[in-house]
C-alpha cells in the first residue's frame, strides 16, 4: 500500500485536498494530473479522485477498474427502501413523458439532474442520440439526506448533506438521526452493490427512510465525512483492475466507446 499512488484531478476540490492529505498522513504518493493525460512511462499501483468523464480518459492508462453501482440499481429496488416509483429507461422514452418527474443519468452528469415538467425539457436529438440510459423517478421532499461511504457492507463514514433541500452539512456521528441512519443503511446490505460505494438516504416525512441514489466512490464529495475513512472507500473503488474480487468485477464502469481501442 505505501507505494500506491493517488492521483487527482486537475480540478481543485475540498474534497481532492482532504484525501491527498488523507493518503500522505499514510505514505502514498500524491499527483495531481495537470492535463488529460497519464504521465509517461508509468507503470505501478494507482488509485484515483476524479469525475466521470475524466476518469474515464485516464483510467485506462493508469490500469485503473472503477467500480460503480449497476445504472438500473435505484429501479430494483424494492419500493419500501425507495418510497417512491423509480424507472430505468432510456431519454428517447422518457421524452414522451406529459406529467413532471424527478429525471437523472444513473452513474454521471452529462446532463443535470432535476425535476422536469414533462419529458420535452430532456437533450433532444441533437444533443444525444436517445439511446442513454436515464431514471425517472416520481416527485418526493427529503425532510433530511445524508451520504455514506460503504466498504464491505458497512459504513465506514458518514455525513448530512442537506436539510429540506438545502446544503446542512454535520459529520453523521454528531447527528440525532445516527442510528436510524444505520440501521437503515445495514436493509441494503443484500442489495446488488459493490465492495466500495457511496450511498446517500434521506427521510421523506410522511414515508420513513429511503435511498437517494448510489455514487461512485472516486467521484463523490465527502461533506463532513471523515477523509481516512472515505480514503479507504475510495481506495478499493478505483484500484488496479487485476486486484478485483470475482464478485467485483461485474461492478467495474464500462470503457465509453469513444475510448475503445
Amino acid at each position: 500500500m505505501s507505494e500506491r499512488t493517488l492521483f487527482l484531478s486537475p480540478r481543485v476540490t475540498a474534497t481532492g485536498h482532504a484525501l491527498a492529505h488523507a493518503a500522505r498522513r499514510r505514505a502514498l504518493h500524491v499527483e495531481t494530473l495537470r492535463d488529460w493525460r497519464v504521465p509517461e512511462r508509468w507503470s505501478g499501483d494507482a488509485s484515483l479522485y476524479a469525475g466521470p468523464l475524466f476518469a474515464d480518459t485516464v483510467a485506462g492508462g493508469l490500469g485503473l477498474g472503477l467500480l460503480e453501482a449497476p445504472e438500473d440499481w435505484l429501479a430494483r429496488l424494492p419500493y419500501e427502501l425507495t418510497h417512491r416509483q423509480v424507472e430505468f429507461t432510456t431519454i428517447a422514452e422518457a421524452r414522451q413523458l406529459r406529467r413532471p418527474a424527478f429525471v437523472k443519468p444513473p452513474n454521471d452528469k452529462s446532463f443535470p439532474a432535476r425535476v422536469y415538467p414533462d419529458g420535452s425539457g430532456l437533450p433532444g436529438s441533437d444533443a444525444v442520440d436517445g439511446t442513454e440510459p436515464v431514471l425517472v423517478s416520481d416527485i418526493v421532499a427529503f425532510a433530511v439526506e445524508y451520504r455514506l461511504f460503504v466498504l464491505d457492507g458497512e459504513v465506514r463514514t458518514g455525513s448530512r448533506y442537506a436539510t429540506r433541500g438545502s446544503l446542512d452539512v454535520a459529520p453523521l456521528a454528531q447527528d440525532a438521526h445516527r442510528r436510524e441512519v444505520l440501521a437503515f443503511a445495514g436493509q441494503l446490505a443484500a442489495s446488488e452493490l459493490p465492495s466500495a460505494i457511496v450511498v446517500d438516504v434521506g427521510l421523506i416525512d410522511g414515508a420513513g427512510w429511503a435511498v437517494v441514489e448510489a455514487n461512485a466512490a472516486w467521484a463523490s464529495g465527502h461533506y463532513a465525512c471523515d477523509a481516512d475513512a472515505a480514503l479507504d472507500v475510495v481506495l478499493r473503488a478505483a484500484g488496479p483492475a487485476s486486484a478485483f474480487t470475482a464478485a467485483d468485477h461485474r461492478f467495474v464502469r464500462p470503457v465509453p466507446e469513444v475510448l475503445r481501442g
